[in-house]
């Protein structure tokens, strides 16, 4: 079978004369396809688990709601304990050249997702979701997605490159089939995952994107996960309002990220295994859900629900916060899910309560409340993510509406520029690793020599006589020698080879000082050098490490700059010139 697929793709490539690029494409369809039946099956074997509780499969609220109370707290837990003996399976199967998250392997692997790893993860995500976990299902689909195009990719041997390039579509293919949304999917990848958009890679995903929602549609059932009012036109100085929003949810997403990663850290330092650990989340959740059935599941009813029907801002800001509980306590026990999901939540119950209480202030001149939600899911989800781009585009596209964009744009551009102040605030490491990068290259761009100077150890006066001047050569592996005057100002130097002749050819040196084997004109540096400009110093002069002056004019010796703390700068500077 794998020799006839070889052949077929030689064949297939001679004959319609298809170049790399072109094959890719017609890969990322095959890839688009198998990611939305990846998809589909998980959201199958969730709304079978319900079926099992005998309510309706895909509305956790109602499912929670149907079951007697002490029910309702041993289920979470139950979940929980079993999603934790499946997730020490997968640490079992853990390998230790694969990197089991799809962003892992995109971004610093070489596109092998694990198998065995991948399923058992997946599967202790199903029965934490199924069991009322507020966490999203959409990490696990995403998984599922970029593994069948991992397996893809393997199997017609893909080298590391399109490999990469082959999961970051099957990570595509995930989102949108999660969220009905292919242009945010596509943009999910290329803005979070690769954080470029070139159309070498674009091309592909953007394919991929689109036939895994094609393919999703023809599913019976289907439907998209949020449920749109049509958005109002908004006029005059209520788009200002929008911005206000903006600066809340940019404010409040980095803690909303920081409360859940301390909820792991404390998870951590409990003295329980992996699975009481995950039972005892699913236990805080049971608990709350006796009085707020509401904080079971991802969040898509409550949200669906205040988009529709009035709401009062105290039932509105009781769910928030045991939301928020509920999902810091099952993320932080260590199940596996996303938490892109509850961020829209809690990006639309804010929404709503800022939309009731300007709509209370100026009921004849703002929208109602629901338009606040929508336009505040995407704007939390901005500054959680720091993907503006893909927080406008995916709102958009749930809503398709053109009156959305203007107070969706204002909110997600100020919301992300106010979480970009804050450290530590994305919700995805790849996100917090390139963000780091970049803020290194941008202190290496501006680096000058007076960083890197190290103290000059080898430093004789101009009245050092030979013996004192082969003592410091012994002690210290140096060519050269910096003389300096009575007010340390630089002169020059001596070199090695200058006295070791003399030496050999047993040369009278009795009386020979610093001054007589003095080489005054030697290159230097000062201290607002850059990166570059001292490498062409060092380029010209090849060697080791050279002097650094305060200024010509004044030459006081300050130290020396070695060549390997300047490349080494150099590389972190231009990473890709390794």
């Amino acid at each position: 079978m794998l020799s006839f697929l070889l052949k077929l793709r030689t064949r297939a490539q001679t004959l319609f004369r298809l170049s790399d690029d072109h094959t890719m494409l017609v890969w990322a369809v095959i890839v688009g396809i198998a990611g939305a039946f990846a998809t589909a099956a998980f959201r199958e074997g969730i709304d079978e688990l319900q079926r099992m509780f005998g309510v309706e499969a895909g509305n956790f609220v109602q499912m929670a709601k149907h079951l007697p109370w002490p029910v309702r707290v041993v289920v979470p837990a139950a979940g929980g304990l079993i999603a934790g003996v499946c997730l020490l399976i997968a640490r079992r199967r853990a390998s230790k050249q694969a990197h089991a998250d799809y962003m892992e392997a995109v971004t610093i692997g070489d596109g092998v997702v694990p198998v065995w790893q991948s399923l058992w993860r997946s599967l202790s995500s199903l029965f934490t979701i199924a069991s009322g976990g507020s966490i999203g299902r959409e990490g696990s689909m995403v998984q599922l997605a970029a593994l069948s195009a991992s397996l893809i990719g393997r199997f017609v041997h893909f080298d590391p490159p399109r490999l990469r390039l082959l999961v970051a579509c099957g990570a595509a293919a995930g989102i949108t089939s999660a969220y009905n949304a292919p242009i945010a999917g596509a943009f999910f990848v290329t803005e979070i995952v690769l954080g470029s958009i070139a159309m070498e890679s674009f091309g592909p995903i953007v394919v991929s994107s689109v036939v895994a929602n094609i393919t999703m549609r023809e599913f019976a059932g289907y439907r998209p996960p949020y449920e749109m009012p049509v958005f109002p036109t908004i006029t005059g100085v209520e788009v200002l309002l929008f911005v206000v929003l903006g600066l809340l949810c940019g404010a409040l997403a980095p803690h909303f990220l920081r409360l859940l990663a301390a909820s792991k850290k404390r998870f951590a330092l409990l003295p329980l295994p992996l699975p009481v650990r995950l039972a005892l989340g699913g236990l805080i959740v049971g608990v709350i859900s006796i009085w707020w059935p509401e904080v079971w599941g991802n969040g898509y009813e409550v949200v669906n629900s205040l988009l529709h029907e009035p709401w009062t801002w105290t039932a509105l800001l009781t769910v928030l916060v045991f939301k928020i509980i509920a999902t810091a306590a099952t993320a932080g026990s260590g199940a596996v899910g996303g938490i892109f999901t509850p961020t829209l939540f809690v990006g639309a119950v804010l929404g709503c309560l800022f939309g009731i209480a300007v709509h209370t202030i100026w009921p004849h001149s703002t929208s109602a409340p629901f338009a606040y939600a929508m336009v505040g899911m995407g704007a939390f989800l901005a500054a959680a993510t720091h993907a503006p781009l893909m927080a406008i585009l995916m709102i958009f596209e749930m809503t398709l509406s053109y009156q959305v964009v203007l107070p969706l744009m204002l909110s997600c551009v100020v919301a992300y520029f106010i979480a970009r102040t804050s450290e530590q605030t994305s919700m995805y490491e790849v996100t917090l690793r390139r963000t780091r990068e970049e803020k290194e290259r941008t202190r290496l761009a501006a680096t000058q020599m007076r960083e890197l100077v190290k103290p000059a150890d080898t430093v004789v006066p101009l009245t050092a006589n030979v013996k004192e001047m082969t003592r410091v050569f012994l002690e210290y592996p140096v060519k050269y020698l910096y003389v300096v005057d009575d007010g340390e100002h630089f002169q020059g130097v001596v070199a090695l080879k200058d006295i070791t002749s003399d030496l050999l050819d047993e040369r009278d040196t009795e009386t020979k000082t610093a001054a007589d084997y003095l080489q005054p004109h030697f290159d230097v540096l000062t201290p607002d050098m850059s990166l570059g400009e001292a490498l062409q110093h060092f380029l010209a002069f090849q060697g080791e490490r050279l002097p650094v002056i305060e200024r010509r004019a004044q030459p006081l010796l300050l130290g020396v700059v070695y060549k390997t703390s300047l490349l080494d700068a150099y590389f972190r500077l231009n990473p890709t010139t390794r």
